[in-house]
């Protein structure tokens, strides 16, 4: 990530300058600014890009804004996209004036995102389209803007139905900056470093730093390498007479005892470029990156400074449940943080170019990362797809991504494709040599993958030999047979599993089957997909028998807006839309739900990954009727054995690895009947109101244990705030977890009341929701049924207010719960 700015007390005395009108600052730097906040939005066909047209009755709205979120669900939109208005033409205004010192500098617009097909006027005057709704993008206003007065800039955006096989989101979802620029300057991403060197005693830092410069005028680059804690580590400085309007400085920088970027020590320096005319400083930009050597290899797979790396990978789509697309940082460290303690290292950004904040975010926390860039090439999978843009952009977009991206020390790959139907055609290969000569281009310091799930048409017809890296989506069994046939291929599961649940939902018998009645999915996992999955524990074991691969990427680490397979089927009395097990919207997918709380195989993979000692245990124990009859119970751990008590009574020690599971395996590559899991133990016991007790051991010990009890009358309403100390910036948020629960503190696992909220003081209700892929009612209200007993209320601070946010929740029936956060 790049970052033009500098510190707070230097912006400060520089805004007091500028106010005091003092003309020897008008050249001096000036850090980029928000551009978010007054906006006025409306959705319609119109023409506003006018000056004058009058917004006055136009929604004002602050920036990132999901248009669609808000709903309503409706059947007459397309499921697969989320049963959301993703559709028809949005138009974003604001007024907004510059000083009259600024005149002189160069003005421009940079926006990280904007879904999607947008089109820029300032003052009336088109100043550029950009269609793809995941790239970032600038653009010079300078000669549009009047200084001193007012200005206006208009934004048209007209996403289409089935633009994308997901919910996108729709508006200027992403951050939004103007920037002031002295004429010479810093271009848009425009350092790219490299540690070509590292040992443990010193490291080589390169810097190349491309500057807009003006023709004959002479300035200095001042080059400055600063620890984590701000300390400088070494500087340099070079004179520069350019005589082009472009020109691309290299700067070699050294660091004695380098302290590396590593998953579990993610360690990061920053250089900070500073362009000084004689002694003031006219451009600052800074660069955070890591110091670390990245090799992917055939026989050893990832080795991050030496030593191996397992991928234990989830893909992710870029909505953040019921807050929609519209980025927020705290909403994305919260996924990183909750995939993490499932065990998660590596994040595949399926299947588009991700927020600058994730990156940073994995930055900080040590996750890897494969950056993907597009799900579509020349040959279209849905109607409004990139397909329609590719020739004319893809070059740019590609390019663009990498230049934005290459210093984040988390990203190890660039993905030129996912599931890209030229995988078919003979001269497919053509193609995709192009794509990854491009990013070797841009950046020769990564390799390039691609994740293909066709078979064997990628490596008949020579795909699969123009990437450095080979990704399989859902052909686990090939590992093996690849590695024989191509021996110096480099391969990893870039899409597993797929495999389908709904939390806290339980269907008995279990079976293979999707009970079309319930709209659920059970959360027996391992046993219900579409026709391409198959149960986790399929590729746990592919993964410990080919070591040679390195690591998988399951589909996928949160469930996500669109997609409800594997309902959604086609549906001809809505054009064909994918709602034909309506009301189906969002995804069942994953191990954790579309807001953030886990499902049971949740656990099942943080059985496979950690190595903190757990175990968890299902199903609920609320079986009222099927008193004496055997109900499945199901324990992971990543303990040696556990012991099953039922009402204090042993029903047994298993022991992991030798107990098998019977799995269904209907799946479309494994033999008819039954696969045997090592990777769980099961019990059947005959169903007694009261406890459920599982005890986990190693070496004999008791390590781990977790309980459930049969729950009684819903009495109470329970609230989990994640924090209760937020920024009182506009954006932080808390995340209140609301449990049903009964008189004794029990969750109550089949509870669907409806609770009302009640948010007052410094904060508001930013979202609701409830994990239910079929529920209707809308995020943005201020309520919500229960789902399994739970649902989620986000609460968000409002700009410049410090003091208490309080909640109230309330039911009918139930005890009322209060709570508060306070805002700092």
């Amino acid at each position: 990530m790049h970052l033009k700015t500098g510190k707070l007390l230097y912006l400060g005395m520089v805004c007091l300058l500028l106010a005091c009108g003092k003309k020897e600052e008008r050249n001096a730097h000036i850090p980029d600014q928000s551009f978010n906040d007054g906006w006025r939005f409306h959705k319609g066909e119109l023409e506003a890009q006018a000056t004058d047209y009058n917004d006055t009755d136009w929604e004002v709205v602050n920036l990132p804004h999901d248009w669609a979120i808000a709903g309503p669900f409706d059947r007459k939109h397309n499921a697969r996209t989320g049963g959301l208005p993703v559709t028809g033409m949005g138009w974003y205004r604001k007024t907004f004036e510059i000083d009259p010192s600024m005149e002189g500098k160069n003005i421009s617009i940079e926006f990280d995102g904007a879904m999607n097909d947008a089109y820029v006027w300032v003052n009336g005057e088109l100043v550029g389209n950009r269609p793809f709704g995941y790239i970032g993008f600038e653009f010079d206003i300078t000669n549009q803007v009047n200084f001193g007065q007012k200005n206006v800039i208009a934004v048209r955006l007209n996403p289409k139905d089935l633009s994308s096989r997901w919910y996108p989101g729709a508006g200027l979802y992403r951050n939004v900056r103007i920037k002031y620029n002295d004429p010479t300057h810093i271009a848009q991403w425009g350092t790219y470093i490299t540690t070509p060197k590292i040992t443990s005693t010193l490291a080589v830092v390169l810097i190349q730093t491309k500057l807009n410069t003006q023709a004959s005028k002479q300035v200095t680059l001042k080059t400055t390498l600063l620890d984590q804690e701000g300390n400088t580590v070494q500087a340099k400085t070079q004179r520069i007479q350019s005589k082009s309007e472009q020109i691309t400085l290299e700067t070699e920088l050294q660091v004695n005892t380098p302290s590396l970027w590593q998953p579990d020590s993610p360690y990061l320096y920053t250089i900070v470029s500073e362009i000084l005319d004689q002694d003031q400083i006219i451009d600052r930009y800074e660069t955070p990156f890591g110091i670390r050597n990245i090799e992917i290899t055939t026989n050893e797979g990832l080795l991050v400074n030496g030593e191996r790396v397992q991928l234990n990978g989830v893909c992710m789509h870029h909505d953040l449940g019921p807050l929609g697309s519209a980025v927020n940082y705290r909403a994305t460290e919260r996924q990183v943080e909750i995939l993490q303690s499932m065990g998660v290292n590596a994040i595949r950004t399926s299947h588009n170019p991700p927020s600058p904040e994730l990156l940073e975010i994995c930055d900080k926390k040590g996750v890897l990362v494969i950056v993907e860039a597009f799900d579509e090439w020349k040959i279209g999978k849905v109607e409004n797809g990139y397909n329609l843009f590719f020739d004319e952009w893809h070059e740019r977009d590609l390019r663009d991504m990498i230049k934005r991206d290459r210093n984040h020390p988390s990203v190890v790959m660039w993905s030129i494709g996912n599931e890209i139907l030229e995988q078919s055609q003979k001269d497919g290969w053509k193609l995709t040599k192009h794509l990854s000569a491009i990013c070797h281009d841009e950046d020769p310091s990564r390799k390039t993958t691609i994740g293909f799930n066709y078979y064997p048409a990628p490596y008949k017809n020579q795909l699969a030999f123009q990437v450095d890296v080979v990704g399989l989506n859902y052909w686990p069994l090939q590992l093996k047979e690849l590695r024989e046939q191509y021996p110096d291929m480099i391969l990893y599961g870039s899409e597993t599993s797929s495999q389908t649940s709904s939390r806290g939902i339980y269907h008995l018998p279990i079976q293979a089957d999707v009970v079309k009645e319930t709209g659920q999915v059970s959360s027996y996992d391992g046993t219900v997909g579409p026709p391409w999955a198959y149960p986790p524990d399929v590729e746990f074991e592919q993964q410990e028998r080919n070591t040679h691969s390195l690591g998988e990427f399951m589909w996928t680490g949160f469930d996500y807006l669109g997609e409800p397979t594997p309902y959604g089927g086609r549906d001809n009395s809505t054009n064909g839309h994918w709602n034909g097990d309506w009301p189906s919207h969002s995804s069942y997918f994953a191990p954790i739900d579309l807001v953030g709380l886990p499902k049971d195989r949740y656990y099942l993979y943080q059985s496979q990954w950690t190595k903190e000692p757990m175990i968890h245990l299902l199903p609920h124990w609320n079986w009222e009727g099927k008193e004496g009859e055997k109900i499945p119970v199901y324990a992971y751990t990543n303990a040696e054995e556990a012991e099953l008590f039922v009402n204090g009574k042993s029903m047994g020690k298993k022991v992991k690895g030798v107990d098998k599971t019977p799995i269904p395996a209907e799946f479309h590559f494994f033999d008819k009947g039954t696969y045997m899991s090592p990777y769980r133990l099961s019990w059947e016991v005959p169903y007694s109101p009261g406890d459920l007790k599982v005890v986990a051991y190693t070496d004999g010990q008791k390590v781990a244990s977790k309980s459930v009890s049969t729950a009684g009358e819903a009495t109470q309403i329970q609230l989990d705030i994640d924090r209760t100390q937020i920024n009182a910036d506009g954006q932080d948020l808390s995340f209140v977890t609301v449990s049903i629960r009964d008189e004794e503190g029990n969750l109550v696992p089949n509870a669907d009341h409806l609770i009302q909220f009640e948010v007052s003081g410094a904060g508001t209700i930013a979202a609701v929701g409830n994990g239910n892929p079929r529920s209707l009612r809308s995020f943005k209200g201020d309520k919500m049924e229960a789902f399994s007993g739970q649902l989620m209320l986000i609460v968000q601070s409002q700009k410049g207010e410090k003091g208490e946010i309080k909640i109230e929740a309330k039911a009918d029936e139930l005890t009322t719960a209060e709570s508060s956060i306070q805002t700092l």
